[in-house]
């Protein structure tokens, strides 16, 4: 979509910013629909019209206090910006942990220490300040537009314990004089500030490993090649390169762009588009694809693609597109978050309330330390990370088995299907005619009449030809034949010294005054019920042989189909091929439910009539015939190896055609979802719990009130332990 736009986002530090994001967004003048991903830090926006301005976008981000990065610079300096800030953050953790021990010790276990409490007043100044400023300065940017976050949430908990506790220090008989004990908590202040810091540097560090597999899909792709200009070649930048350009791939070198060989012959590993580990064997006319191993012979190739439209670019920006998208589960989240801080702001007060009317003698003091406490565990990060990690981190995984999933949703929803609609020619059958028998009336003259056959078949355009000249040109060599003519739709003929012979349909060769041959007959009509296609050959007026020609099922797909039915999944086999090989077929694959001759639109109808019964339908095509289909689907699967327009209509793209990528990814589905629910799960429980704990409702029972800076290290903690427990996905 030309109008789409994704566009990082700075200045985000939870997941109630990126709904303050895509809020701002949203209403902007000009934009159709906008969505944040917090855990990529990337907004993609859909424009009304390319006229729209990006930098009337960024004000508006700006207003809101982030930042969107519109200039091309910008974003082609984003890795290194992220990296920049991952160190930054890194440091500021080291030297707020170094200042923050001595303040823990003395404030935990050596109060009486001389001069103490300006010591920790010296040491927690720079923590909040220079080290933690990032909190105050981001909380203050949102204040000025009247909105909160996480920021806000720690700005106020940490600042209110600096300064109740620099107060105490340089002004104790403030509270002596009404008969309290001057506490000070520069601990609480310094420690949280430590916490969540190493909490960042910690989810920033795992966040950047949801991205591995696309990282690894982009380090696939060469930045040089070797242009040909007759015998000499000349190493250039791979963005310089057109297609019909002649390039040079020397031995070992991974080949830089799609094209086909010129003059060379190698072992190619395309383990990366098939998932197969064994090497293929490519001549001159083969098609080679950027990314994939050559071994140590050099290739001629002939470019076919420019860089950004190979199939390898095509992966990427596939992957890359759907791990920025949101699942339904992601959206509901969304919603609890733009309301989960002014929320416990709310708590917060009330708490503190509470507190001073009912808290006992020391009721300032712990309402103060009461509210602090709910401010600091109330994180809404966890939140925000459980479902965009485990979904980025689902699709990467899809990615590495060659299963390209171009959105949350399918990822999401993929577990939940009980009907697969399967197309058969290219889909469960190779998609390509091969001639399965030949049957001869002289065995003896059957090396050279499949000489001439090869060489007649070589000439015509018939959609079977190809099968038949290469099948016989496997067998003997090449020959000169003369006189040929084609009869559209019936066959063709040619003369080989003194002789005639004609090749097609067995009505044909009737019309042409051939003599039948009753055996050969009998053999052809037990093939054509087994739904093979029947090609007839006379020499002269004599039948001399039948061809058999057959789409041939995949290897293996009869078990992986039986694994899909043993997950409790209905199979049904639709196609356009006739009633008896639809028939034959799907007897094979053991598939009760077939309908055969079907138009492109009656496969739309079909998928419809099975939704309205209430079924869960996942559609698995590759043609154009199938798009329809593809696009009502619940769940929509395209062969790779099919048309563009098949894989643009799915959802989900088998890169190498093989059906056990269907079995992959239904088991990638639930392990996804399964650590979505677990990661919602525990940020709702953490939260559930935490909060009422934090607002003191143990302490009028047992005495126990959650002390600040353990609430730092718990919100912490959840932060990242929801990534860590995304990021196992990667090994299951």
């Amino acid at each position: 979509m030309k109008n789409k736009v994704d566009l990082p986002v700075s200045g985000m530090s939870c997941a109630a910013c990126a709904t303050s994001v895509e809020s701002t967004l949203s209403k902007a003048k000009g934009v159709k629909s906008a969505s944040v991903n917090f855990a990529t830090h990337t907004a993609s926006v859909t424009l009304e019209n390319e006229e729209v301005s990006l930098e009337g976008l960024q004000k508006a981000v700006q207003a809101a206090g982030y930042d969107l990065l519109v200039e091309e610079d910008e974003r082609q300096g984003l890795e290194e910006r992220q990296l920049n800030h991952y160190k930054q953050l890194k440091e500021n953790t080291l030297y707020a942990g170094i200042l923050a021990f001595p303040v823990f010790i003395i404030g935990m276990f050596w109060m009486t220490f001389p001069f103490g409490n300006i010591v920790m007043w010296a040491l927690t100044t720079p923590i909040l300040f220079v080290f933690g400023k990032m909190f105050f300065l981001n909380a203050f940017r949102q204040a000025k537009h009247l909105k909160a976050n996480m920021d806000t949430l720690v700005a106020l908990s940490t600042g209110i314990a600096y300064v109740f506790s620099t107060w105490n220090t340089f002004f104790p008989e403030w509270l002596m004089e009404r008969g309290f004990e001057p506490h000070v908590y520069f601990e609480t202040a310094a420690v949280i500030i430590f916490f969540i810091l190493l909490g960042r540097t910690l989810e920033s560090k795992a966040k950047a490993g949801t991205g591995e597999a696309l990282r690894k899909l982009m380090g696939m792709q060469s930045n040089k090649v070797f242009l040909l200009h007759g015998k000499e070649h000349k190493e250039v930048n791979i963005d310089e390169v057109k297609p019909g350009s002649l390039i040079l791939v020397k031995p070992g070198q991974k080949i830089p762009l799609d094209g086909v060989i010129v003059e060379g012959e190698a072992y190619i590993d395309e383990s990366m588009l098939t998932g197969e580990p064994i090497p293929s064997s490519k001549k001159a006319g083969d098609e080679v694809f950027a990314g994939t191993l050559t071994n140590n012979v050099p290739l001629k190739v002939r470019v076919s693609k420019e860089v950004g439209q190979t199939v390898l670019a095509s992966i990427i920006k596939r992957v890359k597109a759907a791990q920025g998208t949101k699942s339904p589960i992601q959206k509901t989240v969304d919603k609890v978050t733009a309301v989960f801080v002014p929320v416990v702001m709310g708590v917060a007060i009330v708490t503190l309330v509470v507190w001073l009317l009912f808290g006992g003698e020391e009721k300032a003091l712990l309402g103060m330390l009461s509210m602090i406490t709910v401010l600091v565990i109330a994180c809404p990060c966890a939140l925000g990370l459980a479902t965009p990690t485990a979904i980025m981190v689902g699709i990467g995984k899809a990615a590495t088995k060659g299963i390209l999933v171009k959105d949350a949703e399918s990822l999401e929803f993929g577990h939940k299907i009980d009907t697969l609609v399967l197309d058969k020619t290219g889909t469960i059958t190779e998609g390509r005619p091969s001639v399965k028998h030949v049957v001869w009336d002289d065995d003896q003259q059957k090396e050279q009449i499949g000489t001439i056959v090869a060489a007649i078949e070589d000439q015509s355009e018939h959609p079977l030809a190809t099968a038949i000249s290469s099948h016989f040109y496997s067998l003997t060599d090449p020959v000169e034949v003369s006189g040929f003519v084609s009869y559209t739709g019936k066959g063709v003929s040619g003369h080989f010294n003194e002789d005639s012979f004609y090749i097609g349909k067995w009505s044909w060769l009737e019309e042409m005054g051939v003599r039948a041959n009753q055996n050969l007959l009998n053999n052809a009509q037990q093939l054509l019920n087994t739904g093979h296609i029947m090609v007839y050959i006379a020499k002269n007026k004599r039948l001399a042989g039948i061809i058999a020609i057959i789409d041939p099922i995949k290897p293996g797909v009869k078990d992986i189909l039986k694994k899909i039915k043993e997950r409790g999944i209905s199979l049904h086999l639709l196609t356009g091929d006739q009633e008896k090989t639809a028939n034959l077929v799907a007897k094979e694959l053991e598939i009760e439910k077939v309908k055969s001759s079907v138009l492109p639109a009656e496969k739309g109808a079909y998928v419809r009539s099975l939704q309205a019964m209430g079924k869960k339908v996942g559609m698995v095509g590759d043609g154009i015939n199938d798009s329809e289909a593809l696009v009502l689907a619940d769940l929509s699967i395209a062969m790779g190896q099919g048309t563009d327009i098949a894989m643009d209509a799915a959802k989900v793209t088998l890169v190498h055609s093989d059906l056990q990528g269907i079995l992959d990814l239904l088991k990638i589905s639930r392990s996804t979802v399964s650590t979505i629910h677990q990661n919602l799960f525990w940020a709702f429980v953490y939260n559930i719990i935490g909060i009422p704990i934090a607002a003191g409702v143990l302490y009028p029972a047992f005495g126990f009130l959650l002390n600040p800076m353990l609430a730092g290290a718990a919100m912490a903690l959840s932060s990242v332990s929801v990534v860590g427990n995304s990021l196992r996905l990667k090994y299951t």
